[in-house]
């Protein structure tokens, strides 16, 4: 063979060879290039607190509403539940009572449980504050309608002992503005089927003079009345009230008489 031709085949194969190794680069893409920016740790520190996963309305068991929810550190208070300073809280608190109203993604406080050893109703009591039970008339009492934490005006409704009174009756407010602390409630139907929510007993959020005034004022009384207020009207300061039910002078232009237990007022003579 011709050395002309050796040379021209040799250049051939050199070019056949590096065309196809052109080939096989451009049809292999080149491996991704990972460039690794994320921090080792989250840019804000993290706290597990204890928080409500449900609402829990006043003097309820917190049970199972219970867990733990990471929250940024710089906005936790002393007051917060922690994971790392409580890691049993959330088996601890399970059969805790709430002293108010606890909401859905509220972080739990101590402050908002009852105290260890102290009863539903003396811990909601304010201080200076009496509770008292009395009985109530559970037809007339605004429908049955009537919960803890509304405000209502107390009605006393006896019979008039007046001399040539007949068989008239005596009504009066003797208590105005009173906040519901409980109240019993049943469930029955009326006459047209319909069901109704009354209660025959309520405990009365009272200061002690109140607290004499109805208790004088239920062995008076035929009837005691709720008689519920307007929201917009628990604001009002209250001035009167029955205090002659406890001073023993009678109301203006009366006089007490006490026979045998029974309570009767007189006008008293000019």
């Amino acid at each position: 063979m011709a050395p002309s031709r050796v040379i021209i085949l040799g250049v051939a194969v050199v070019t056949a060879i590096g065309a196809g190794y052109v080939a096989k680069n451009m049809a292999t893409p080149p491996p991704p290039v990972v460039i690794n920016n994320a921090p080792s740790q989250p840019a804000i520190r993290l706290t597990e607190v204890l928080v409500l996963q449900g609402d829990v309305a006043m003097g309820t068991t917190i049970g199972d509403q219970l867990s733990w929810q990471s929250w940024p550190s710089s906005g936790i208070t002393e007051n917060f539940i922690t994971r790392e300073a409580e890691p049993q809280a959330l088996e601890e608190l399970k059969g805790a009572i709430a002293r108010v109203p606890i909401y859905e993604g509220e972080p739990l406080r101590r402050s908002k449980l009852i105290g260890e050893g102290q009863s539903f109703m003396s811990s909601i009591l304010p201080s200076g504050k009496r509770a008292v039970a009395t009985q109530i008339a559970a037809d007339t009492s605004a429908g049955g309608f009537i919960l803890p934490n509304d405000y209502v005006d107390v009605i006393m409704t006896r019979r008039n002992t007046n001399e040539g009174a007949g068989d008239g009756y005596i009504t009066e407010t003797i208590l105005k503005n009173i906040r519901v602390l409980a109240i019993d409630q049943a469930i029955q139907e009326d006459e047209e089927g319909r069901r109704v929510r009354v209660g025959d007993t309520a405990t009365l959020e009272l200061t002690p003079q109140q607290a004499e005034i109805i208790t004088v004022a239920r062995q008076m009384a035929d009837r005691l009345t709720l008689a519920l207020r307007a929201v917009v009207d628990t604001q009002e300061v209250i001035e009167d009230e029955a205090d002659y039910l406890v001073s023993g002078q009678g109301r203006r232009g009366t006089v007490r008489v006490i026979r045998s237990g029974e309570v009767t007022e007189m006008g008293a003579r000019q």
